[in-house]
């Protein structure tokens, strides 16, 4: 299938973890004023507002904050899983929290078993989607070490949906939704979504002519970021988030 090729061929051209230090486009981040603390909608807290970009990204928080913060992440990927572990609680709790901070989530797919976790984990309702990511994070290396190239090799002559389907049966993320409220029936819709697939080729295309070629890279308000949590919330400071 042509898609099947394209998204073969983007991910080509990324590898997970991206460099060790914090960079930014100019390589400089210019010192802001600081940003007011802004309220979220009554009776909510902003972690638990969540909306979706026009690049088809997933924000938590202020969708409207003086500083946007966009990360490219692989479910599956190591890297990304450290930021998820180390840096995303302090986030939440010191900047998004405050109605300063968005942080706006964009799978891009790195590894074979990618296009069945993006499909998958946008197969919930936008309150759902950032807990589904943090627990894919989570048990991470345990469904990475289930797929072996034994198993890639029997799936490789299938299309991109019914391999995307069989990976995510044998490495057992289809349990995993399912115990977590998402019915069969819905699953196998969502990975059986020719529009849905098409849309993440189209996402990987984007992101890849956007520069991104490793994951996580992270964009603080459209500037290219690289870099641990540390770094990261220098950056962030930076930009006027306190």
């Amino acid at each position: 299938m042509r898609i099947a090729f394209a998204l073969i061929a983007s991910l080509a051209l990324a590898a997970c973890g991206g460099g060790d230090g914090a960079t930014t486009e100019n390589g400089t981040t210019p010192e802001a004023p600081a940003a007011s603390k802004l309220a979220p909608p009554a009776g909510k807290q902003w972690v638990d507002v969540v909306t979706k970009s026009p690049e088809g990204g997933m924000i938590q928080g202020n969708p409207d904050a003086p500083v946007k913060l966009v990360e490219y992440g692989s479910r599956s990927c190591p890297a990304c899983q450290g930021f998820a572990m180390t840096g995303v609680e302090p986030l939440r709790a010191k900047y998004i929290s405050t109605g300063q901070v968005s942080y706006e989530f964009r799978d891009f797919a790195l590894h074979p078993q990618d296009l069945g976790l993006i499909l998958i984990g946008q197969c919930v309702s936008p309150e759902a989607f950032f807990p589904i990511l943090d627990q894919m994070y989570v048990e991470q290396q345990v469904f990475n070490e289930r797929l072996t190239q034994e198993i890639l090799t029997s799936t490789e002559g299938l299309g991109a949906g019914p391999q995307a389907k069989r990976l995510m049966e044998i490495m057992g993320y289809i349990d995993f939704m399912k115990q977590r409220g998402v019915p069969q029936a819905q699953l196998d819709k969502c990975l059986g979504d020719q529009a849905a697939i098409d849309q993440v080729a189209a996402r990987q295309k984007a992101g890849v002519e956007k520069g991104v070629n490793s994951t996580p890279t992270f964009y603080i308000n459209d500037k290219m970021f690289q870099g641990g949590w540390d770094d990261m919330e220098r950056e962030l400071r930076a930009a006027g988030a306190r």
